[in-house]
């Protein structure tokens, strides 16, 4: 009777949390944990290596406030005890150079990761079907599958989503396995950090004995050449180890202001564009993020919500929130005339009538005063190439389809051409007055 009282906040937080997380989750992370003492000031557990603490830590700390005795801070006062047998173990299965200095002493490498970014809250669609199968293919089978894997897209369309569904999946299947989740903001501030206390060899050993690395934001390493040189040679010594890498990025590799060798290394690999996702994803993740708040919203607002917020998830998840927050507050059920009274200033414009490939060219071939058909051939005078590019520009501006789709409707080019014309083009905007009204002027022509 007297351990059944000890453990019962624990078998409380327990009975809590298994109905959060799934299955494989549950068993890897907490059923291997024991109570040995309990008490009013601090709870003390028994846990198989330094990993469950840590991770049972960064995940779970609010949750197990509400169970466990806290703190004067508030945070939970648990002392996590690593059982000798299983200590001495996971001393053997640490690798020579690091027995000196344990993978725990890195505090700032703690692995946090969003508990409902799973590969089984990833709403598929027809825009990040390639970049999820991709994502998988590497959890199943790290550093044999793409090594490296590089996912570029915008903001908000789930990229960071992948890169911890990775990481749960591998944990779920292999608990010892070396895994490291960061941004590269993150990155920086711990080389900074290192160097400045001169502990940079230590640094190095942590990074080059993972076995998965995965790096969020690599856009932000730009125009820092000293944190690039590191980062290459961090890289390029887990590549050469087969220890898997995958980045993202809201750019492909080819246009980042990253060095040679460093772009080279990235498009070693698999390249994957997770793209805008179109309007059935967009009411499918509507209606599975309201779903996780308790909100039950009908079919038709879904729709008319998705058909006017369409730029990215992270947009349609606080239209979710804006909306329950006002409707609980006023007591008012959630309808369409709501919606627009609560949502207008986050709606995009949608023009009023179906733009396509067919229509842009039209207007763009009046523009210039070239022939549909010239658009779609395989002149490359300046006359035919240079209006083409413009209209290649404007389709992937203007429609949400795949660059494979829109491409092969201008005679069959390649995504490649089309997303080269779109650079060029945007580029060239930026310091062209004339170019810049043409396009202007198409767009009107399109929309009205």
């Amino acid at each position: 009777m007297l351990a059944e009282k000890l453990e019962e906040p624990w078998t409380e937080f327990l009975g809590h949390i298994e109905k959060q997380i799934s299955a494989a989750e549950y068993q890897n992370w907490f059923a291997p944990i024991t109570v040995v003492s309990c008490s009013q000031h601090e709870l003390v557990l028994e846990v198989p290596n330094i990993f469950v603490r840590e991770y049972i830590l960064d995940n779970y700390k609010r949750e197990l406030a509400l169970f466990v005795p806290i703190d004067e801070s508030g945070a939970p006062a648990i002392d996590f005890k690593v059982g000798e047998k299983r200590a001495s173990q996971q001393k053997l299965d640490l690798p020579m150079e690091i027995h000196e200095e344990p993978v725990s002493d890195f505090t700032n490498h703690s692995l946090q990761l969003s508990r409902f970014y799973t590969f089984e809250n990833f709403i598929e669609g027809a825009s990040n079907q390639f970049v999820k199968s991709a994502a998988l293919g590497v959890a199943a089978r790290p550093g044999k599958s793409y090594n490296p894997l590089f996912i570029h897209g915008g903001v908000g369309l789930g990229k960071t989503h992948l890169l911890h569904g990775i990481a749960h999946h591998v944990l779920a299947t292999n608990r010892k396995v070396r895994i490291q989740c960061i941004t590269t903001e993150s990155f920086i501030n711990d080389l900074v950090d290192n160097l400045r206390k001169k502990s940079i060899d230590k640094m190095k050993r942590f990074y080059r004995s993972l076995d998965i690395l995965l790096v969020d934001d690599i856009q932000f390493l730009q125009s820092r050449l000293n944190f690039e040189e590191e980062f290459c040679n961090m890289f390029e010594a887990l590549i050469n180890q087969n220890k898997q890498v995958v980045i993202t990025s809201d750019k492909p590799p080819s246009q980042l202001k990253l060095s040679e060798r460093l772009i080279a290394r990235m498009e070693w690999g698999l390249v994957a564009n997770i793209g805008v996702p179109d309007l059935e994803t967009r009411v499918a993740i509507l209606q599975h993020k309201a779903e996780l708040k308790g909100i039950r919203i009908p079919q038709n607002i879904a729709f008319f919500i998705a058909e006017h917020v369409f730029n990215n998830v992270r947009q349609l998840e606080g239209a979710i929130n804006r909306l329950n927050a006002y409707c609980t507050m006023m007591g008012l059920d959630i309808t369409e005339d709501v919606v627009e009274k609560i949502l207008s200033e986050m709606f995009q414009y949608v023009p009023k009538r179906k733009i396509t490939v067919e229509s842009i060219m039209r207007s763009v071939s009046s523009m210039f005063n070239v022939r549909v058909s010239d658009l779609r051939g395989s002149s490359r005078t300046k006359e035919i190439a240079f209006p083409r590019q413009v209209a290649m520009y404007l389709a992937k501006e203007l429609i949400n389809e795949s660059l494979i789709k829109l491409a092969s409707s201008f005679g069959g080019k390649t995504h490649s051409t089309l997303l080269h014309s779109w650079n060029k083009i945007k580029n060239q905007i930026e310091k062209d007055e004339t170019l810049r009204r043409q396009i202007h002027m198409t767009k009107q022509n399109l929309e009205n």
